[in-house]
């Protein structure tokens, strides 16, 4: 992508911006016969003349996107992308003008963009986060007028007019406060330390997964011989409904050892209290085990 500042890029984007303003505006009659012919015959020549009538809404809405920091030929792009999804989906037959419908698509495309590219970090996943990004700065100046950080109160009051939770306004109120920075970067201008030095390492140590691998093994081990205990009939019910993938039902267990599902219920209950008292012989902490009921 082009450099915001390129001369040759803001050269493009001027030229098309001239062009987009001067396409003449539709009459309504005009339009709906424009939207018929592409919907109902695929007329692509009038496809494109409605289109082209209306890029200049979709330079309208761009210039309403400016103040976050993205080229402007680029939301202008994602705007004609919105363009010509309304195109596609437009229903001249309820009675609707064209601009209409087409603004929701235009400005859903170039939210999503802002959002895709504000920060690395995802933004705006959910309806409230969309409405809070697009409309928290605005609600901010217009109770405090000079941009300070919000009370209690002004929080409050812009969750009531957005219709999200306090706890959503605090925590976009603290993501627009920053920006992006490399966590490579070093933390004072004297100093070699970087602020990833300061991120803990939540993975266990080294001597953590060797003992954890050792228990592991021992367990194993008891278990396997405890199962060696049990009867033929008591290995095949703990083998098919405890140790297997995917469980075998009660009821398809019984019909393949020709008893009721009540009577491999008892059984199943009774091999795990074989199973619990042989390798509580061997353990000092029941809580080590797990076994189901």
């Amino acid at each position: 992508m082009a450099h915001i500042d390129d001369p040759t890029t803001q050269k493009a984007n001027l030229e098309y911006i001239r062009s987009a303003m001067r396409e003449p505006m539709l009459e309504r009659d005009h339009e709906f016969e424009l939207a018929r012919r592409w919907r109902e015959a695929g007329d692509e020549a009038s496809l494109h003349k409605l289109v082209r009538s209306y890029t200049r809404l979709v330079v309208s809405l761009a210039s309403r996107f400016r103040n976050y920091g993205l080229p402007a030929g680029d939301l202008i792009q994602e705007g004609n992308v919105g363009l010509m999804q309304a195109a596609a989906r437009f229903e001249p037959s309820r009675e609707v003008r064209f601009s209409t419908y087409a603004a929701w698509w235009i400005r859903s495309a170039m939210q999503d963009y802002v959002l895709r590219n504000w920060s690395i970090v995802r933004t705006g996943t959910t309806g409230a986060q969309k409405a809070l990004f697009f409309n928290l700065r605005r609600l901010r100046a217009k109770i405090e007028g000079s941009g300070e950080t919000l009370t209690d109160d002004g929080r409050a009051w812009i969750a009531d007019q957005l219709d999200v939770a306090l706890a959503d306004v605090k925590d976009m109120e603290m993501r627009l406060s920053g920006s992006d920075q490399s966590l490579n970067a070093p933390m004072r201008d004297s100093s070699d330390d970087e602020w990833q030095n300061l991120l803990p390492d939540a993975a266990p140590n080294p001597e953590d997964v060797v003992i954890g691998l050792r228990d592991a093994k021992t367990r194993s081990a008891w278990l396997a011989e405890a199962i060696g205990d049990l009867s033929p009939r008591e290995q095949t019910i703990i083998r098919q409904r405890r140790l297997s993938d995917e469980a075998v039902t009660l009821e398809e267990l019984g019909k393949e050892l020709g008893v009721s599902k009540e009577r491999i219920r008892q059984l199943e209950q009774r091999a795990l209290n074989k199973l619990r008292v042989s390798i509580l012989r061997k353990v000092k902490d029941e809580g080590d085990l797990q076994f189901g009921a």
